[in-house]
């Protein structure tokens, strides 16, 4: 497989390094990345008016793809206003805080049912579930929103995506492009998969006890001062009856578990999975403010619903710009430019992922190295799954020239490709974690690095020795 690098790709990596030294410099990215999407227009189409456009059109592919993510967010946070308000979220929390005594424990139960949930449903509906029930008992235990944030993605996002052991749609691709049966692939992952988990979220624990301890992050400041015009949960529970809100606190969960019986019987997965939790807690908002506000049920139904969007609008439009960026990495740059890029590409993040890979000689550790970097790079669209098959193509090559270490080369890529991608260190790809919390989705993603890099070193070192 043959790549050629043009324009676009140097361009694309020149902002790439810009990008990231902004974020690590904790530096506004969206001028940059708004003057990167003029730029890949420019040199794209070479038509001054069409790269103008193109900022606008980028915004709005950014804005398609997100959508439902903000939409669900917001709807949860609604729901999540008028429970704490009515005082049921008090009443339903009750169970879990009597096992989350402690910071620690909260972190490693969330970690925990976060990570069973999403291997039968992934992540993204996964988090919706879990903190609507659990974070607020974590944070009463004095585990920060970000320390529960981390925990979400850490096990949601990486362990659980990235073996993906039930769905199996990450390793059918990666099986299917390495030109191998899927359950050698999956085998294969197993031990990769419990080094990386056991090593990024071992590092995530001890980073965030040892911040808790120096005060650098304070388990007060997750706790959110209510919305204006929206009465703390505190005032709340006047507006219902105990025993009503007794009745609520077990019919809610009770509700959500009929979602999780639901997705497993009728196979729904992904975007279903979402707009039924989506779906279901717009229908809770709904009850619950027709029954505690009575005949202001309806308008109040309103602001909530509206409470709920100002939030995940606020939360989501910083990232909408940085994400339009990497967008024309992949499938973006086709839909808004046309076939600008020469015939034999796979895409800007494809093709410098296959040009790495044909630049590194062949030998087990520089073919680990090379797929752990081919999936990272793959992982930079904030999708996970759209490099994966190139990570199985390339392990395809190395182990032919190698001899062995076909399905442990596979498995390692994807393992790169999605804990990069999949949602722990690209903003917009953890911002259903962020947005639950209410935590900054850069701050998270910096929160991430340190540990994700030293489990993705850790594991590739660990590959060597399996090759």
């Amino acid at each position: 497989m043959n790549v050629e690098l043009v324009g676009l790709h140097v361009v694309y990596v020149g902002f790439i390094a810009l990008i990231i030294g902004f974020m690590l410099l904790r530096k506004d990215t969206t001028p940059v990345c708004l003057i990167g999407i003029f730029l890949l227009g420019l040199v794209a189409t070479g038509s001054l008016p069409q790269s103008v456009g193109g900022i606008f059109t980028s915004l709005i592919y950014a804005m398609k793809e997100l959508l439902p993510t903000i939409l669900v967010i917001s709807v949860i946070v609604g729901m999540s206003r008028v429970l704490s308000l009515s005082g049921i979220s008090d009443t339903m929390i009750s169970p879990a805080a009597k096992l989350i005594r402690s910071p620690g424990a909260a972190f490693w139960i969330i970690g925990i049912v976060m990570m069973t949930v999403s291997w039968f449903f992934w992540p993204s509906p996964a988090v919706a579930l879990i903190g609507a029930v659990l974070l607020p008992a974590a944070v009463r235990a004095g585990l920060p929103a970000m320390g529960a944030a981390v925990a979400m993605n850490l096990f949601g996002h990486g362990i659980a995506l990235s073996g993906d052991y039930v769905i199996q749609a990450a390793p059918k691709l990666t099986a299917d492009a390495a030109g191998l049966p899927v359950g050698s692939v999956m085998e294969a992952s197993i031990p990769l998969v419990a080094v990386m988990g056991a090593v990024t979220t071992a590092a995530a624990f001890w980073f965030l006890r040892r911040d808790l301890r120096s005060g650098a992050l304070k388990p007060e400041s997750a706790i959110k001062p209510p919305a204006p015009g929206i009465p703390s949960a505190s005032s709340g529970g006047k507006l219902l009856s105990g025993r009503r809100r007794l009745v609520l606190a077990v019919a809610i969960p009770l509700l959500f578990a009929a979602d999780i019986a639901a997705m497993f019987k009728l196979n729904l997965q992904g975007g279903e999975a979402t707009a039924l939790i989506g779906g279901t807690a717009a229908l809770i908002l709904l009850l619950v403010s027709l029954l505690a506000h009575r005949g202001g049920g309806f308008g109040k139904t309103t602001t909530y619903l509206v409470d709920g969007f100002h939030f995940g609008f606020k939360v989501f439009g910083p990232v909408i710009p940085i994400a339009a960026f990497f967008y024309l990495g992949d499938a973006a740059l086709t839909e808004l430019y046309g076939h600008v890029l020469p015939a034999s590409s796979h895409g800007i993040v494809n093709d410098l992922g296959l040009a790495l890979a044909q630049t590194v000689p062949v030998h087990p550790a520089a073919s680990a190295v090379t797929l752990t970097a081919v999936g990272a790079i793959t992982g930079l669209d904030g999708s996970g799954f759209s490099g994966i098959s190139l990570a199985g193509s390339v392990a395809s090559l190395f182990s032919s020239a190698l001899g062995a270490g076909a399905a442990t080369l596979t498995a390692l890529g994807q393992v790169a490709a999605i804990w990069v991608g999949g949602g722990t260190l690209i903003p917009w790809a953890l911002i259903p974690a962020a947005a639950i919390c209410g935590v900054d989705p850069f701050e998270l993603a910096r929160r991430n690095l340190k540990p994700v890099m030293i489990g993705l070193a850790v594991t590739t070192v660990f590959a060597m020795f399996l090759i």
